[in-house]
C-alpha cells in the first residue's frame, strides 16, 4: 500500500512539474525574426560550424577572368581552397564569350560557378577517411553584376535579357508603378539566369548637373528631388524583390551619394564638401527611404554599396576631410549611427566596400605606382564597417589584382581571426549578417534550389517595361507647350529634305570582340522609314532622307575641303534632325552640335532644327537652344525610345506628358520651383473628412461644411492632393500653414508637413463664434471654408461670457502619426509577444477543454476514477506537444515553420490531448484497476 502511494505520489509530483513547465514556456512567435527556423536563427547554427578560412572566405566577392570553371582556373581554386563568398560578373572580364547567345553563356557560367562550390563540399568519404579531413560546408555563392540599362558601359548584360531604359527615363516619368514595372522585369529574368545579388539601382541625388564635368552622371539617377529619387527607387526595389520571388538580393548603390561629388570615384577619390545636415536634407534622405524608412521589407535594400567618397565639414569644421568613407570607421559609423541607418543595419543589413582594387584606391595608397597592398586596403576597409569586401581587378588594366594577392589577403585574414578575438568576434558578426541574407534567399543549402532551369531561359528577352516607359517619359525642353504649333507648325512633308545627325554609340562584349553598335547613326532613319516610309503611309521617301554621325561633323568643321558631301547636304535640308547624347571632353566628337552651332550658322540659318537628347537634358545652353526649332528629352537610347522621337517629330504625339527630372539651367528650370505648389490652383480643403469620393455627385474641389460644431469640439481639416508645377503631388515635407479668422481676428496654427501629397491638423474650438479656415502652402492656397458654430446659452441672451478665451488660444491637436512599419523593431517585439500570447492561451484553453470533457465523460459512465485519469492522461499529453513543438525537437518545424502559427498549435495539442485520453481509455478496457484487499 506505501509503495503504491509513494509510487502515486511521484507521478503527483511529474504531473506537477510538467505543467508548470508548460506554463512558463514562451511560444515560438509567427514572424522570421523571432521564428525558431527563421534564416537568423539558421545562420548561428551554420556560423558555429565553420572553420576560420571558411569563415573568412565569406567576407570577399571576386572578379575573375574568362568563363572557364574548369580544375587549375583561378575562380575555381578561390571558391575549392577559400571558400570565396561570391563573385561579380563582368563583360570587361570576358565572362560572356560572345553577343547572340550572353543569355545562355551567363546562365552556364553561373551554374558552373556553383556546381564548383556545391562540389567542393562534396569530399569523397575514403577521402576524408584517409586524410582526416572534415568537408567544408556547403553555401551558396553570392553572383552579382550591374545591370543600369540603357546598353552604358555600367550594364553586364547588353543581350538575351529584355532591355530596361534609363534611370532618369524612368524618372521623367514621374510613375513609381513604372519604375516597379521595370524592377520586375530585371528581377524576374536575372533570377531566371541565376543571378542572385544585383548591384543597383543607383540612389544618387542630381540636384546640381554639371555638365562636362567629370561628376557628371548623366542618366545614372532617378532624378535631382531626393524625394522622387526616394519613390523611384523602393519601387524598383520592390519590383525587383517581386519579380525575383525574392531570389535576388538588391544592393543600393552609392552610398553615401555621388550626386555631390567632383568627380567619380573610378579613377580618383570623390570629394563631396557637405555638412552632416546638408547630406541627411539630399544625398543620404533616399538612403533612408530604402533603409530603416522603407514602407515595408519588400521596397527595403538588402545592402548597400559604401563608395570611395571623402567629406569635407562633414562634422561641421569645413577644413576637416575624412579618408574615403569606405576606410574610415570614425566616418562611417557617424552615418550609420543616423536613423533610420541605425535600426536597418541592426536588422542585418549589409555593407559592401566599392572595387578595393580600383585606380582610385591604388593610388591613394600608392602614389608612385611601384607597390600595393591590398592585403592592408582590405583590412582597413574591414575594419572601417564593411561587411563583404569586393576585390575587384578592374583598376589598373596593366596590373589587376592577381592570384596570389587574393589568396594572401585571403591567408591573412584566416591567420588574424585565429590570432585577435576582437577580430574573429568582428568577423562572426559580418559574417552573422552574410548568411542570414543567404538564408533569406535559399530557405536551405540546397543544390537543387540553388540552381536554375534550363527551360525557363525561353521566356526572357521579350518584357515590354521599357515601351511604356517610353512613350511617358518623352519631354518638350524648349519651346513651351504653347509655342510648339507655332514654331512647328506640321511634320515634315513628303518632297522635304531631312539630314539626320547621330551621336553613335558602341559597347565591348569582350576584350577580343567585334564592338556592338548600341545607337546608330541609321537607327532615327530606319525608325522613321519604318513608321511612315513606303509601307506605312507614304509620308516619306528614303531618297529625301540622309544619315550622318558626329564623327562626319567634326570632320566638316575640320576639313571642309574633304567633307563637301555634308556641306552640300546641309545646305539643300529642310530639317535638320539631332540625336544627341552627353557631351564629354575625352570625347571630342561629342561637341559636333555645339560646335555647328556657334562655328557654321551659315548651313542652319533657315532651316527646322529639332534636337532630340538621348542622355540628359542640360547639355546645352541658353544660346544654343536659342537657335533651335525644338528640343525635346528621350532620356535612353533603346529602340522604344527612338521610336518616340520619329513619332514626336510626325507630330503624333502633340503633347509629351513627360517632365524634367532635373534642373536645365538653359532654359531656366529649376527643379526646385518646379515642385513647389502650383500658384494656379486651388487646394481643396476638407473639413469633418472627406466626402466619400463614390457617391455620385459629390466633387472633390469643394465641400460643404458638416454639422454645426460646439465650444469645445475637435475640428479636423485635410487638404486635397497639392500639386507642384508640373501636375504632380508635392513632396513629402512641403509645409502647409493653416489659417484661422474668428470675427476679423486671424490666427495661424502651426505649420504642418505633407505626406503624399496632403497635409491634415486638427484643434479644439475654444470659442462661440463662426470660424473661417484657408490652408496656405506658399505660394497657393485655398478657399475659406465656413465653420459653423453652435451660440452658447450665454451668446444667445445676449451676453458676452467671461470666461471664453480669445481665439488665438485655438489649442491644435497632434494629428495621430502614421502605423509604423510593421517590419520596425517595436511593432515586431509587440506583435510578437500579441502572437505568443495568444498561442499560450489558446493551447490552456485547449487542453482544460479537452481534459474536463474527458473527466465527464467517464463520470457520466460511473467511472470516477477512470475520469480522473482521463482527465490527467489528457493534461499531460497535451502538454507535451506543446513542450515538444516549443523545445524545437525533430520533426516540430513542420507546426513552428508554417504560417497560421496559432491554429496549427491549436490542432496539435488538442490532438495530443485526444491521444492522451485514448491511451487511457485503451488502460481501462486491457488493464482493469485490482480492487486492493484488507489483511
Amino acid at each position: 500500500m506505501k509503495q503504491t502511494l509513494s509510487k502515486n505520489k511521484f507521478i503527483y509530483l511529474l504531473l506537477t512539474f510538467v505543467i508548470l513547465f508548460g506554463f512558463f514556456q514562451p511560444a515560438p512567435s509567427a514572424r522570421a525574426e523571432s521564428n525558431l527556423h527563421s534564416p537568423l536563427v539558421k545562420a548561428q547554427k551554420q556560423l558555429a560550424t565553420l572553420t576560420p578560412q571558411e569563415k573568412v572566405g565569406q567576407l570577399f566577392l571576386v572578379t575573375f577572368e574568362g568563363a572557364d570553371t574548369n580544375p587549375g582556373s583561378d575562380i575555381y581554386d578561390l571558391i575549392t581552397n577559400y571558400h570565396i563568398g561570391g563573385a561579380v560578373l563582368e563583360r570587361h572580364n570576358d565572362n560572356f564569350p560572345s553577343y547572340e547567345n550572353m543569355a545562355e553563356e551567363s546562365w552556364a557560367l553561373i551554374n558552373n560557378l556553383q556546381w564548383v562550390e556545391y562540389n567542393s563540399s562534396r569530399i569523397p568519404e575514403t577521402e576524408l577517411h584517409n586524410n582526416s579531413l572534415t568537408p567544408p560546408s556547403y553555401i551558396p555563392l553570392f553572383i552579382g553584376l550591374s545591370q543600369e540599362g540603357d546598353f552604358s558601359s555600367h550594364s553586364t548584360l547588353l543581350n538575351g535579357i529584355s532591355p530596361i531604359p534609363s534611370q532618369l527615363a524612368i524618372g521623367a516619368t514621374w510613375e513609381p508603378d513604372l519604375a516597379r514595372d521595370v524592377g520586375f522585369q530585371l528581377g524576374e529574368e536575372l533570377s531566371v539566369l541565376g543571378v542572385n545579388m544585383l548591384f543597383g539601382p543607383s540612389l544618387d541625388v542630381l540636384s546640381n548637373p554639371k555638365p562636362d564635368q567629370p561628376s557628371d552622371l548623366g542618366v545614372r539617377s532617378f532624378g535631382g528631388d531626393p524625394y522622387w529619387v526616394s519613390k523611384m527607387g523602393q519601387a524598383f526595389i520592390s519590383g525587383v524583390h517581386q519579380g525575383s520571388d525574392n531570389q535576388i538580393a538588391v544592393v543600393g548603390k552609392y552610398f553615401p551619394g555621388l550626386g555631390s561629388s567632383d568627380r567619380l570615384p573610378d579613377k580618383e577619390i570623390a570629394t563631396v564638401r557637405k555638412s552632416l545636415e546638408q547630406l541627411k536634407q539630399i544625398d543620404l534622405t533616399p538612403f533612408f527611404s530604402v533603409t530603416g524608412g522603407a514602407p515595408s521589407k519588400k521596397e527595403t535594400v538588402d545592402a548597400l554599396l559604401n563608395s570611395h567618397i571623402r567629406y569635407q565639414g562633414l562634422q561641421g569644421n569645413i577644413r576637416s576631410t575624412t579618408r574615403p568613407i569606405s576606410l574610415d570607421p570614425q566616418a562611417l559609423a557617424l552615418l550609420m549611427s543616423l536613423e533610420p541607418l541605425g535600426s536597418w543595419r541592426q536588422n542585418g543589413g549589409l555593407l559592401i566596400s566599392d572595387n578595393l582594387g580600383s585606380q582610385a584606391l591604388r593610388q591613394l595608397y600608392d602614389p608612385t605606382g611601384k607597390s600595393f597592398n591590398i592585403r592592408q586596403v582590405a583590412l582597413d576597409a574591414f575594419i572601417a564597417g564593411n561587411d563583404i569586401l569586393y576585390l575587384g581587378n578592374t583598376g589598373d588594366q596593366n596590373a589587376p589584382l592577381s592570384l596570389s594577392e587574393i589568396e594572401n589577403t585571403l591567408n591573412f585574414f584566416a591567420q588574424k581571426y585565429v590570432e585577435d578575438q576582437t577580430f574573429a568576434e568582428r568577423v562572426d558578426n559580418s559574417l552573422l549578417r552574410i548568411l542570414t541574407l543567404k538564408y533569406t534567399i535559399y530557405e536551405v543549402f540546397n543544390i537543387s534550389t540553388v540552381l536554375s532551369t534550363h527551360n525557363l531561359l525561353s521566356g526572357i528577352g521579350s518584357g515590354r517595361a521599357a515601351n511604356e516607359v517610353a512613350r511617358k517619359s518623352s519631354t518638350l525642353i524648349s519651346p513651351i507647350l504653347g509655342e510648339l504649333n507655332n514654331v512647328l507648325q506640321s511634320p515634315p512633308q513628303l518632297n522635304e529634305r531631312i539630314i539626320i545627325l547621330t551621336d553613335t554609340a558602341s559597347e565591348y562584349i569582350c576584350a577580343n570582340c567585334e564592338e556592338v553598335h548600341t545607337l546608330r547613326k541609321h537607327s532615327l532613319e530606319e525608325a522613321l522609314l519604318r513608321l511612315y516610309g513606303p509601307q506605312s503611309g507614304r509620308q516619306i521617301t528614303s531618297a529625301n532622307i540622309s544619315s550622318y554621325s558626329y564623327q562626319e561633323v567634326i570632320n566638316l568643321l575640320d576639313f571642309p575641303l574633304d567633307t563637301e558631301y555634308l556641306d552640300q547636304a546641309l545646305k539643300s535640308a529642310d530639317w535638320i534632325v539631332v540625336v544627341s547624347r552627353d557631351t564629354s571632353p575625352n570625347r571630342p566628337s561629342s561637341l559636333a552640335l555645339h560646335r555647328l552651332l556657334a562655328e557654321r550658322q551659315d548651313l542652319i540659318r533657315d532651316k527646322k532644327i529639332i534636337v532630340f537628347a538621348l542622355n540628359a537634358p542640360y547639355y546645352l545652353d541658353a544660346t544654343n537652344i536659342s537657335k533651335l526649332t525644338a528640343y525635346f528629352g528621350i532620356f535612353s537610347k533603346l529602340s522604344p525610345f527612338i521610336d518616340v522621337a520619329a513619332r514626336l517629330l510626325f507630330k503624333e504625339i502633340p503633347s509629351p506628358p513627360g517632365d524634367l527630372p532635373v534642373s536645365v539651367p538653359g532654359i531656366g528650370y529649376d527643379l526646385i520651383t518646379a515642385t513647389s505648389p502650383d500658384p494656379e490652383q486651388t487646394i481643396p480643403l476638407f473639413v469633418g473628412g472627406r466626402p466619400d469620393e463614390s457617391s455620385e455627385g459629390l466633387s472633390l474641389e469643394a465641400t460643404p461644411t458638416p454639422s454645426v460644431y460646439e465650444s469645445g469640439d475637435l475640428v479636423e481639416a485635410e487638404t486635397g492632393i497639392i500639386l507642384d508645377h508640373n501636375g504632380n503631388p508635392v513632396p513629402d515635407g512641403t509645409p502647409v500653414q493653416f489659417v484661422i479668422n474668428s470675427q476679423g481676428e486671424i490666427i495661424q496654427l502651426p505649420q504642418v508637413e505633407t505626406q503624399n501629397g496632403t497635409a491634415e491638423i486638427s484643434f479644439i474650438i475654444e470659442r462661440s463664434h463662426d470660424l473661417e479656415i484657408q490652408a496656405v502652402s506658399s505660394p497657393a492656397q485655398s478657399d475659406r471654408v465656413l465653420i459653423r458654430v453652435k451660440a452658447d446659452a450665454q451668446n444667445q441672451a445676449g451676453t458676452e461670457p467671461t470666461t471664453t478665451q480669445n481665439v488665438s488660444t485655438l489649442t491644435p491637436t497632434p494629428v495621430p502619426a502614421e502605423n509604423k512599419d510593421p517590419a520596425s523593431p517595436v511593432s515586431t517585439i509587440q506583435e510578437d509577444q500579441k502572437v505568443k500570447l495568444q498561442v499560450w492561451f489558446l493551447t490552456l484553453i485547449t487542453i482544460t477543454a479537452v481534459s474536463i470533457f474527458a473527466y465527464q465523460i467517464g463520470a457520466l459512465l460511473g467511472q470516477i476514477r477512470w475520469a480522473i485519469r482521463w482527465g490527467i492522461s489528457s493534461f499531460i499529453c497535451g502538454m507535451f506537444v506543446y513542450n515538444y513543438l516549443v523545445l524545437d525537437l525533430p520533426g516540430a518545424e513542420f507546426i513552428t515553420g508554417s504560417t497560421y502559427l496559432s491554429l496549427r498549435f491549436g490542432i496539435s495539442v488538442f490532438s495530443g490531448s485526444l491521444l492522451g485520453w485514448l491511451i487511457s481509455f485503451l488502460a481501462l478496457k486491457y488493464f482493469p484497476t485490482k480492487k486492493l484487499t484488507s489483511k
